[in-house]
């Protein structure tokens, strides 16, 4: 399995590298995000490992060209960065980060959050071929999601978030729950990054993401599908 790592930083990127190695992973390195994109536009990556702040293209402008690609969205992306304050978090988030660890950092929590991440993308899923409902259209097997017959590029966990709320059509699910259906209890996720998701989910798929059509929010309990 490869993983690409993305950083300027040699000594952090020695340290990522030999830890992922020792675990049994294959390691390709770039440090700069304009190098990055090269490689990955030519190789098949399991999963990004992407500082913030890269020479070129910044790590945040490479995480969203690559959630614009529609050959390239589902890879898992973990964001790297010195900057750990909420804001910075939210940011690496809403551009299709899968996940965020601030530096100093634990190579095994690093590890650790990559198998975690690994472990959601690489399960079975056991779904209907296609579902409509309104103007959604949203097909299982290919990953295809369309409104109005244009195609929205979702990142996995964004698919997977929307797999799992339109499955369970109507029921309410707090944070703590989705974050235990969606992220499989992994421990380093914190309950505010399901709102991101959502956020960035409605922006994708509903017409006005203020007055969302298709996943509401039921105040002080959590979030669910309605499509009515």
């Amino acid at each position: 399995m490869n993983i690409l790592v993305v950083d300027d930083e040699p000594d952090i990127v020695e340290l990522v590298r030999y830890n992922l190695q020792r675990e049994g992973f294959s390691v390709d390195t770039a440090e700069s995000g304009d190098i990055a994109l090269k490689k990955i536009r030519n190789n098949n990556y399991a999963l990004i490992v992407l500082d913030l702040m890269l020479p070129v293209i910044s790590g945040l402008e490479l995480c969203r060209a690559l959630r614009a690609d529609k050959n390239l969205s589902r890879i898992p992306i973990i964001m790297l960065t010195a900057k750990s304050g909420e804001t910075d978090k939210v940011v690496g988030l809403e551009m299709g980060a899968d996940d965020y660890i601030t530096k100093p950092f634990s190579p095994r929590e690093l590890v650790a959050r990559i198998k975690a991440v690994l472990r959601r993308f690489e399960e079975p899923e056991r779904h209907k071929a296609e579902v409509k409902i309104g103007d959604l259209l949203v097909n299982f097997e290919t990953y295809a999601v369309s409104v109005k017959d244009k195609q929205v590029k979702l990142s996995a966990t964004e698919f997977r978030m929307l797999k799992f709320l339109l499955e369970r059509k109507g029921k309410i699910f707090s944070r703590d729950q989705l974050l235990d259906s969606v992220w499989k209890g992994e421990a380093f996720v914190e309950p505010r990054t399901v709102d991101v998701h959502i956020r960035r989910l409605r922006s994708q798929i509903e017409d006005d993401p203020k007055n969302p059509r298709y996943i509401k929010t039921m105040r002080g309990v959590g979030y669910y599908f309605s499509g009515d």
